[in-house]
């Protein structure tokens, strides 16, 4: 699904769900937020940004550098990039060149931050150095037969391997999974579309999750099936996540669990219905920020909703090394970055 189908799309509320519950109110400032151990305080005035001066269009993805800075892409090119403290104080800008800003990724290259922008407009993914040099154009793979022009190419997303081995999630294109080395010649695709466990609907984001050192594998969004899917290094399927009425965006690893966005849930398609999910280690969901409880039966969550409505439309989420939680959102009235502190 690309962004204009997917504005169409969700624009009407799917008939035949189940209506989630009434939404409990708007959150205030000293609301506290998620379940179980991860509990959460929320500021929605964290960016110290004059509107006029530093605008966003739609904030689509964070990381956090090396160097403790906070950086936030979005599709806005009067400043493709915003460079933050973690007090949300500027520190820098860069980028006009980025119309389709999308997908962003952070790799430690030889001990220097090098990112890996996916922009939907230029069918590109871009790597660049953390001050806007480009040092790398990926364009359409030409190695996979599915694409009769270029324009079918629209990448979401990126995940760049301990060997420099980069995997992009063609998201609201094909739905494939190509890998190349770190020099950027292909090695394999995967994914797509079909009729089985191991195809792909939406595969809107993609992590490397090396909880398991033994067994790193990789998490791919599959976000009109409400899923993560598990794939090895190289490609074979492992097995699905299953996260009934949430739409998820890119899974993000930090310590023992999964964060995740979810733009929006089933029952609530176009309704500004999204929330933030965690899962732990195992894959379970053990809170989510601005939605209901986490429940299981039969080893399945019950359906996932939005509870409160703190968020419209949340895109990404970036975990610090202090553990505070920043949330980017995408087609929510140009909103800056909230700020969720940890709650003990």
């Amino acid at each position: 699904m690309n962004r204009k189908q997917f504005i169409k799309h969700s624009s009407i509320t799917a008939a035949g769900l189940l209506c989630a519950p009434a939404i409990i109110g708007a959150a205030k400032q000293e609301t506290i937020l998620g379940h179980n151990n991860k509990r959460y305080r929320i500021n929605t005035k964290w960016s110290q940004l004059n509107a006029a001066q530093y605008p966003v269009k739609d904030c689509h993805e964070m990381v956090q550098d090396q160097q403790g800075r906070i950086i936030l892409l979005t599709n806005e090119t009067k400043n493709n990039v915003l460079i933050y403290d973690k007090s949300g104080k500027l520190i820098n800008s860069w980028g006009h060149d980025y119309p389709g800003a999308h997908g962003l990724t952070l790799f430690s290259e030889n001990g220097t931050d090098v990112m890996f922008i996916c922009d939907n407009e230029l069918h590109q993914v871009i790597k660049t150095t953390t001050d806007g040099k480009q040092l790398m154009k990926l364009n359409n793979p030409k190695e996979v037969n599915a694409y009769s022009k270029a324009e079918e190419y629209i990448p979401t997303e990126t995940a760049i391997a301990p060997n420099g081995d980069i995997y992009v999630a063609d998201g609201y294109g094909k739905d494939f999974i190509i890998q190349y080395d770190y020099k950027g010649n292909y090695i394999r695709h995967f994914g797509g579309r079909g009729t089985g466990d191991e195809y792909l609907m939406n595969a809107h984001g993609i992590c490397i999750d090396d909880r398991d050192k033994s067994n790193p594998c990789l998490v791919v969004s599959s976000r009109q099936q409400n899923a993560f899917k598990r794939y090895t290094l190289d490609g074979t399927y492992i097995n699905t996540i299953a996260l009934p009425g949430a739409w998820v965006c890119r899974p993000v690893i930090k310590g023992d669990y999964l964060y995740a966005a979810v733009l929006q849930t089933n029952a609530r398609q176009g309704e500004q219905s999204g929330f933030v999910l965690i899962l732990d280690k195992n894959y379970k969901v053990v809170s989510n920020i601005g939605g209901n409880l986490p429940a299981y039966n039969n080893g399945l969550p019950d359906e996932m909703y939005q509870t409160i409505k703190v968020f419209q439309y949340p895109h990404d989420v970036c975990i610090d090394d202090e553990e505070n939680l920043y949330v980017a959102q995408w087609n929510s009235g140009r909103v800056y970055p909230y700020k969720l502190s940890p709650v003990q």
